[in-house]
């Protein structure tokens, strides 16, 4: 496996006898524990508060009638971010988590019932492309070569760095305009391939951070890259292994995450966050406070609005949120050993039902889904002869006004009847159990504005300065992770906003022994 150098953070010295300065962390989503092991490595005693029953925000685990299903995250693209957080708090990675290799990474399968397989292997995936369309080999080969280097800006540069400022916005325009970033991913995909089925297969991956591949800025055709140079990884006992990992790490650091606790907001004295205000009346003082909660959430509801200054809001009202989701998690008593761990499947239309979601906020009529299909890699996660799965389709966030009490079930049968009539025959029949998630649910239970699964849509106008900062602008000693925040949604970039802390989080030595 390819070695990402990533620079570990000064560990502080505190005196014997001295105050150890209390962190707060809202949310336990993998933002919030990683952000929760970095604090705990720099000094702070860190109290973990998580509104649900368990950790992982939209990385909850549900467990049903033998059943595992991972709620959110499905994969890991770069697993030197988790040995990272593992070494900071004196543990290794490999004794507590094992990670498989899922190559082929995913199979699209388009209306017409033809597939393209996306692996790892450069000369299978030039095979893979010719065998679609062989005039687009030369192209692909060079789509490649210019997605490294975007990802070597886009992301060991830029994912980790606050933009605290304008000017550090300034200073990357030229590199970013040098690297095509005025074009959308799917521009810059048509702008190498003619095939229009392979534009979608190397352009569709915002879809997985909440972008429309056709406003999203090509900056995140990175993601391609990462994808050949890292892999693509599944945690065996499934994605609530890695968080049941983090929530040891940060107990041993002498951490603490309290379940069921719902903070109501964050209180401020003299421009400073000082604490939270629990639902249930309790209120916390902390040195400094890290929101892994919907950035949106945090600045409309959290915070009173007599001190936001920049997120007011009609700024909030104005802002372009992502699309939501509905998710279909089901268990059946007979596997489908010829389905792969990921599957995508693409219906009809592409470019216009984009736009039904996002810009016109419609629930179609047809859809396109990924289906995840843990069991093929991990039988473990279901009972034996059992396969679990979760489907997920893309939907319009609550903008839409469908009242989803009414409309998750035919929706549901409508994309059971698909699944059958495509990979999954007889489904129905052998269904065992089954729960829905919809875009209420994000709204209610994650606290998420309009529902929309990856907070802000990540547009250029919404990216890296343009983005709530992780260094609050509103008050001092607050601080923002996870998709909302810089550098947005994804693993690596809920795993990147906590890294961010290491350069504008005080270090916990130097506030030791202050009041």
């Amino acid at each position: 496996m390819s070695s990402l150098t990533l620079d570990r953070p000064r560990s502080p010295v505190v005196r014997p006898g001295t105050r150890v300065p209390h962190a707060i962390v809202i949310g336990s989503g993998f933002g919030g524990l990683a952000a929760a092991v970095r604090l705990g490595a720099r000094g702070y005693r860190v109290t973990v508060l998580e509104k649900l029953d368990q950790p992982g925000g939209r990385a909850y685990v549900f467990r049903q009638d033998g059943f595992t299903f991972d709620a959110g995250p499905t994969i890991v693209t770069l697993p030197q971010m988790f040995e990272e957080l593992w070494s900071l708090a004196g543990r290794k990675f490999s004794d507590d988590i094992t990670l498989k290799p899922i190559d082929p990474f995913y199979r699209l399968r388009f209306d017409d019932g033809e597939t393209f397989t996306a692996c790892r292997d450069p000369e299978a995936m030039r095979r893979e492309v010719g065998r679609l369309s062989p005039g687009d080999v030369d192209g692909y080969e060079r789509f490649m070569a210019q997605c490294k280097p975007i990802f070597e800006v886009g992301f060991e540069q830029l994912s980790s760095q606050p933009f605290n400022s304008v000017l550090s916005m300034a200073k990357l325009l030229p590199e970013l305009f040098r690297l095509k970033s005025y074009r959308t991913v799917h521009g810059l995909a048509a702008s190498y391939m003619k095939d229009p089925r392979l534009r979608i297969a190397l352009s569709f991956h915002p879809l997985f951070i909440g972008g429309n591949p056709f406003t999203t800025t090509s900056i995140y055709c990175l993601i391609s890259h990462l994808e050949r140079e890292y892999g693509v990884w599944f945690a065996m006992g499934g994605t609530g292994a890695l968080v049941k990992g983090l929530v040891s790490l940060i107990e041993g650091q002498g951490g603490t995450i309290r379940y069921n606790e719902e903070v109501s907001a964050i209180t401020v004295e003299g421009g400073a966050a000082t604490g939270v205000r629990l639902a249930s009346g309790e209120t916390l003082s902390a040195d400094i406070v890290v929101s892994n909660a919907d950035a949106a959430w945090t600045y409309k509801t959290l915070l009173p609005a007599e001190v936001r200054r920049r997120w007011t809001d009609k700024k909030l009202a104005r802002a372009r949120y992502s699309m939501s989701l509905f998710v279909w998690y089901f268990g059946t008593k007979r596997q489908y050993r010829g389905v792969p761990h990921h599957t995508i499947l693409l219906g009809p239309r592409y470019k216009e039902l984009l736009r039904d979601i996002f810009d016109r906020k419609v629930l179609a009529p047809d859809f396109s889904l990924y289906l995840h299909h843990p069991t093929a890699t991990d039988p473990s996660l279901a009972p034996p002869g059992c396969d679990t799965f979760y489907v997920l389709s893309p939907v319009p966030n609550l903008a839409s006004g469908v009242d989803w009490a009414h409309a998750a079930e035919p929706y549901r049968r409508a994309v059971s009847d698909f699944l059958s009539r495509t990979v999954l025959p007889g489904l129905e029949e052998n269904v065992v159990t089954s729960r829905i998630v919809t875009p209420q649910d994000f709204h209610t239970r994650l606290r998420s504005v309009l529902g929309a699964a990856f907070g802000f849509e990540p547009v250029f106008t919404q990216s890296a300065w343009f983005r709530p900062h992780n260094r609050s602008e509103e008050v001092d000693r607050l601080f923002l992770v996870g998709a909302g925040t810089h550098p947005g949604a994804g693993l690596p970039g809920v795993l990147s906003s906590a890294r961010v802390l290491d350069s504008v989080v005080p270090h916990g030595a130097d506030l030791a022994g202050n009041p």
